[in-house]
């Protein structure tokens, strides 16, 4: 003869809801079987209190249950309604709404897999050419590579004795089992029987590897690409870390880059600042000729648009800024003083009126 449900738990057929609850959570608590792991008695009646609870927790089948007792459940041929009953069940569903989850880990898949391996960074120093206008770049990278004989296991496997193969192991607490990764197999659910002889048990051998890398238009010192699954080989079959590919970009030799400006400083004689004329300058495709107008001042600055560094990743050109330097001869021959002492004459301070303001204002200071 069943027991009573309402005797089971301890509770008046009155009980509300809340009540029922924590009249199970007690019952439940005390016969548990992790805690009475050599008691079939208290089995039995923790399954005896999970099924009153999962009775009395349902309203209608409270109400069968008030109405009929346990006649309400026995079918027509007297199967019986509980065949297949999970007593852990009630017992899990209601401490999931505290702990956010099933607390013996039941119905949880195992989170076994290799780790992932370790990202490489690799510092590539590049012509300025390059950086302005892009190129293929060959590296070679000192790495671990997956083991091709293994396939990155280290050999020959069999079960992890300590979880059983579930790449788990239960921990009792008081009250509570805690599932956490094996430290036997590292979650693998397997463990190293026999040793690869390619790379003796670790998974993965060492190698230099060639690898090419395109580098885009306009990158600039301390510029970061990132080659996916180029980095270390994972462990136990995991997936590969990412090789990261740290610009560093020369100086040039006539250029100074201003963000995606460029700034060419281009020196002329005194005579062909005064006179003008057409110079070959320097850009990044090549020479341009640029005319250089009459009267042309030391330190002027000519823009080219459209004639410098491409944006990172697409967009308009910056342009060249071709800065005028007047060279100032520090030797000159007997013939070339001649010459100039005689402009300086003709010249007088009509034809320098920079200068003729300059000492104007000195004047007014002093005077």
């Amino acid at each position: 003869m069943k027991r009573d449900y309402y005797e089971i738990l301890g509770v008046e057929r009155a009980a509300p809801p809340e009540e029922m609850k924590q009249a199970y959570r007690k019952v439940a608590h005390r016969y548990h079987p992790d805690k009475n792991p050599d008691d079939p008695d208290a089995e039995a009646r923790f399954k005896e209190a999970s099924e009153a609870y999962a009775v009395l927790s349902d309203p209608e089948k409270r109400a069968a249950y008030d109405r009929l007792g346990h006649a309400a459940f026995s079918g027509a041929a007297g199967a019986d309604p509980f065949a297949g009953f999970d007593p852990f069940s009630s017992f899990s569903d209601l401490f999931s709404e505290f702990f956010g989850g099933d607390i013996f880990g039941r119905g949880r898949r195992s989170t076994r897999g290799g780790r992932r391996g370790a990202d490489l960074r690799y510092d590539l120093e590049v012509d300025f050419d390059v950086a302005a206008l892009g190129g293929e770049q060959s590296l070679q990278v000192p790495k671990h590579r997956t083991c091709e004989e293994c396939g990155g296991l280290g050999g020959e496997r069999d079960l992890c004795p300590r979880c059983g193969g579930h790449g788990q192991v239960h921990l009792q607490q008081g009250f509570f089992r805690i599932s956490r990764t094996c430290d036997s197999c590292g979650g693998l659910g397997q463990r190293l029987k026999r040793a690869c002889s390619g790379c003796r048990g670790r998974g993965r051998v060492e190698i230099v590897q060639k690898i090419g890398v395109r580098i885009p238009s306009g990158v600039d010192t301390g510029t970061r690409l990132r080659l996916s699954g180029e980095g270390e080989a994972g462990y136990d079959g995991g997936p590969p870390g990412d090789l990261y590919v740290v610009i560093k970009v020369r100086e040039h030799p006539l250029f100074e880059r201003q963000g995606t400006d460029l700034l060419c400083e281009v020196p002329i004689s005194i005579a062909q600042a005064a006179l003008g004329c057409d110079v070959e300058v320097p850009s990044l495709e090549g020479k341009d000729t640029l005319q250089i107008s009459p009267g042309t001042q030391s330190g002027e600055v000519i823009r080219l648009r459209g004639r410098g560094l491409p944006r990172l990743g697409g967009g308009l050109r910056g342009d060249q800024l071709v800065q005028i330097f007047v060279e100032v001869p520090t030797r000159i021959s007997d013939k070339q003083r001649e010459l100039l002492e005689e402009f300086a004459r003709v010249s007088g301070d009509e034809v320098n009126p920079r200068r003729r303001s300059f000492l104007d204002k000195l004047r007014e200071l002093f005077d």
